[in-house]
């Protein structure tokens, strides 16, 4: 057992001194330190850690405080924290007296535990994903410093809060992986694309710029020299992958956001629409508090519908969802989009005609 001094400081207790305090009682204690205190001694626990003896003289150099201080932040580290600290006459400093893996306490707030809690639902929606694993080491190292009451938090907001994804796509993670690669070594890619509904894919060679995520669904953005644009690619869609010997940069100022700034979804268009949409009291209520774009606005109307304007650079998507919204919608404007929905319609009525006349 290596001797305890304090460097003329008052003497530091034994490392069980506290044993018997109540764990709620160590939290609160270790919740009123200040910040600045606390970041202080997190780093002298690593110095204690990694074996560097540091003394109250090189505590009070290294973190520009008095040395009151820093007999005072080793005195609550092992009275608080119970960490057991002792005393090397030969090295001159202090150092652990049997091993410790971890910092005892981290203090956490509320606040924290529910986003740790809505990480760990992020977390399960990427099942399977090479990121899966790294995501859940890192999980675990922050709980591990969780208390017991901070994990019982922990489990009810687990229980009071998910995420349920519509109809998540399962990625082929070898594609994955090599896309990944190509977009970080900024190297050339070749594969073979399927567009919806064609029966033979074409080949395609491309710049990878970045992979997004959309409701379930991977996708590629990447520039096509022979088109000589950005275009986006479902991974689902593409097949025989392989990177090929050319290098590319990537410009400064591609922004994925910006992508699809004027796109409702993963869409992009090239036009320039103003789209007004008049909702029933149904729909409204569906529909409120929620933002379908960054150009939204919604209007109140008497009654309890609303009237929703959008403006966007293409109709497909929108078409989509106001043929999911049936009668409870009605497109006011641009006329490319009622013509639209018009031909859907007749050819739904073509469709069910028969049933029409049944009922």
């Amino acid at each position: 057992m290596k001797k305890q001094k304090t460097e003329g400081r008052p003497v530091l207790r034994s490392v069980t001194a506290e044993g018997g305090k109540l764990k709620s009682e160590r939290k609160t204690q270790l919740n009123s330190v200040k910040r600045g205190a606390f970041d202080r001694m997190k780093k002298l626990f690593g110095l204690l850690q990694d074996g560097q003896y540091p003394n109250c003289t090189s505590i009070s150099t290294d973190f520009e405080v008095s040395l009151k201080t820093a007999a005072r932040d080793v005195e609550f580290m092992r009275e608080r924290w119970n960490l057991p600290i002792g005393y090397d006459d030969k090295r001159h400093g202090y150092c652990f007296t049997e091993k410790v893996e971890r910092l005892p306490w981290v203090p956490v707030t509320e606040a924290e535990l529910f986003a740790v809690c809505i990480s760990q639902k992020v977390l399960e929606l990427y099942h399977g994903m090479p990121f899966q694993k790294p995501l859940e080491l890192a999980f675990a190292k922050i709980t591990r410093s969780l208390d017991d009451e901070e994990r019982y938090m922990l489990e009810n907001l687990d229980l009071a809060f998910s995420f349920r994804p519509f109809a998540p796509e399962d990625p082929d993670l070898r594609l994955l992986e090599l896309l990944t690669r190509a977009v970080a070594e900024r190297r050339g890619l070749r594969f073979s694309y399927r567009k919806p509904g064609a029966r033979r894919s074409e080949v395609r060679k491309v710049h990878p710029y970045h992979v997004m995520e959309y409701e379930g669904r991977l996708y590629l953005l990447a520039h096509d020299p022979a088109r000589g644009a950005v275009r986006t690619f479902v991974l689902g869609r593409m097949s025989e992958p392989a990177l090929t010997g050319e290098r590319f940069s990537r410009p400064k100022d591609f922004n994925p956001k910006k992508e699809f700034s004027t796109s409702l979804g993963i869409m992009k268009g090239t036009g320039d629409y103003q789209v007004v949409i008049e909702m029933d009291a149904w729909l409204t209520d569906i529909l409120r508090g929620r933002r379908l774009h960054p150009s939204q606005v919604l209007q109140e109307m008497p009654g309890g519908g609303s009237r929703l304007r959008l403006r966007l650079s293409g109709l497909e998507e929108i078409e989509q969802y106001v043929l999911s919204w049936g009668t409870h919608a009605n497109v006011l404007e641009p006329r490319e989009l009622r013509e639209r929905l018009g031909v859907a319609a007749r050819a739904l009525a073509a469709r069910y005609g028969d049933v029409m006349r049944d009922a």
